[in-house]
């Protein structure tokens, strides 16, 4: 999975977010995503982060090696 391809991925997840994605080696398998997004008020981290994973499905599996996350709720104005 390219990193277009999983920054695509998240951002249909998560369409309201800011999504930044990393490619931390090169190699298309391992990755660093940033995502803000209302979709994560009032969820724990761990429940976020799960919320990532069910939206990358079967690439979690494969394709993605590892996926070091940074999620966060938008703040409030």
């Amino acid at each position: 999975m390219t990193k277009t391809e999983l920054t695509e991925a998240l951002r249909r997840a998560f369409p309201d977010g800011d999504v930044e994605v990393t490619d931390l080696t090169g190699t298309s398998d391992h990755y660093q995503a940033r995502i803000v997004s209302d979709a994560f008020q009032g969820k724990s981290r761990i429940e976020q982060h799960r919320m990532v994973y069910a939206a990358l499905g079967d690439a979690m599996r494969g394709a993605v090696h590892a996926l070091a996350l940074q999620t966060s709720p938008r703040e409030k104005r």
